[in-house]
């Protein structure tokens, strides 16, 4: 059964300023625009970018889906895309430009921080107001406060103005409503990465809980491991349009492609006179190749890769490598590795030519992220004569199918995949004995039997 159908969605918003809040500033600005001036009210230095006043811009266009009873259906897509818009007019925050929607049943919905909170009533009131605005009797409402504030974890503060509320605490209380509301639709903008890592999980376990109990959820969300863990099928949006509806893993892929680019970051350089180096080596090729096809085309985090240097040597019988650097966003250097590594050359002496050093770096290694290489040529295994910072940058992603528990990002720049075991050891729990060295512990071991 369909409960929510969206035809020729438009939502159009006007640029520029609409009145100035006085009529006689308005009348002022008005007349200084028939006479050719600028505009009066503007300071001293100032510059006038030109009146937009009047310029239509469509955040949606011609959107149209339908979403089955029971489906989770992620949103994803550009920051100004029109995932929140989108998602503002399904819940009957703003009205649409055009178009027409459909919705069967109750709608909850947590699209931003303290959306639906009055600031000055206390998390008690805030708890029945919400649920009163999403049709929920005072009695129901009562049912299910217990529960509301133990998923919240803001007991102590149930009692104060919402004012005095961080943003974290906002979002745990507004979830904690739009969740245990009962609501047959729930949308849901990415308004969880305000929470901390413990209380993201329970939410998206709460999410999780909601799609296999037959509720519709609509999820916006830029964390990819968390949409392709909860929804069955994703809609794209580009530059408020749909690029693409589908499965959740192939619309997610193509999303990906496009954002990231085709996955082997590469620089090249035809030319030794130009190219980057100096009177010994010139730089010819950087980059990044897959070691083995991928069905998205990209470097995730269990792709084993290879970075590739192409230089020339132009100099008989010099003794060169490479060494590379891979930092992170954040500068934090991830490891560092070089081509003296190689046995076979490593201070070998090299003649004038074209040379590939490769370094194979195995799946399950790097986190999620954007990595920029730095490159160093090293003469004599000491001397440095050559730095090229940022020289390329590379994306790896997380794809990472998950069984159970966190779906977001895990910390650390460093992601392997290690070995654990588990063993049974029995049912009695037993303490064993400690000594301060292993002399008391031999001495008790021999003393003679009686």
């Amino acid at each position: 059964m369909t409960v929510i159908s969206v035809e020729n969605l438009g939502k159009a918003y006007r640029l520029g300023q609409i009145g100035t809040g006085t009529l006689s500033h308005d009348l002022n600005v008005w007349w200084a625009k028939a006479r050719g001036k600028p505009n009066p009210l503007l300071k001293i230095g100032q510059k006038d970018h030109g009146n937009r006043e009047g310029e239509t811009i469509w955040a949606l266009k011609d959107v149209s889906f339908e979403v089955k009873q029971g489906e989770v259906l992620g949103i994803i897509g550009r920051n100004g895309a029109g995932k929140s818009t989108l998602l503002k007019i399904l819940t009957g925050v703003t009205a649409p430009t055009s178009g027409l929607i459909k919705a069967k049943g109750r709608v909850a919905s947590l699209l931003e921080v303290g959306t639906g909170f009055h600031p000055e009533l206390t998390g008690r009131e805030n708890v029945y107001l919400n649920g009163a605005i999403l049709g929920m009797k005072k009695m129901e409402i009562a049912r299910r406060f217990d529960e509301i504030v133990a998923f919240s974890e803001v007991e102590q503060f149930i009692d104060t103005p919402v004012k005095r509320y961080s943003s974290g605490m906002y979002v745990r209380l507004a979830f904690a409503v739009a969740a245990h509301l009962d609501p047959e639709i729930l949308l849901v903008d990415e308004v969880l990465a305000v929470g901390d890592a413990a209380f993201q999980k329970k939410c998206l376990g709460k999410m999780g809980d909601a799609a296999k109990g037959g509720r519709t959820v609509l999820f916006v969300s830029h964390n990819m491991v968390a949409v392709q863990s909860l929804c069955g099928n994703a809609l794209w949006l580009e530059r408020g349009s749909i690029a693409q509806r589908g499965r959740c893993s192939q619309v997610v892929a193509e999303y990906l492609q496009s954002s990231l680019g085709s996955g082997a970051a590469r620089q090249d350089w035809d030319n030794p006179a130009t190219a980057p180096g100096n009177e010994v080596v010139r730089l010819r090729r950087v980059g990044v190749c897959l070691e083995r096809d991928t069905a998205s085309g990209l470097i995730t985090m269990e792709s084993p890769f290879r970075i590739e240097v192409d230089y020339w040597n132009q100099v008989q019988d010099s003794r060169l490598h490479v060494t590379l650097h891979i930092l992170n966003e954040q500068g934090v250097t991830a490891f560092t590795t070089g081509s003296a590594r190689d046995p076979a050359w490593c201070g070998r002496p090299l003649p004038v030519g074209l040379y590939r050093s490769s370094c194979h770096v195995p799946g399950n290694l790097l986190n999620s992220g954007r990595y920029r290489v730095v490159l160093l040529v090293v003469k004599d295994l000491s001397k440095v004569i050559y730095q090229h910072d940022d020289v390329f940058s590379f994306d790896v992603v997380d794809l990472t199918e998950r069984q159970a528990g966190w779906l977001g990002r895990e910390p650390g720049v460093l992601q392997p995949l290690l070995k654990w075991t588990t063993e049974y050891a029995g049912s009695q729990l037993s303490v064993p004995r400690a000594f301060p060295d292993d002399r008391e512990e031999r001495e008790i071991s021999e003393v003679p039997r009686r």
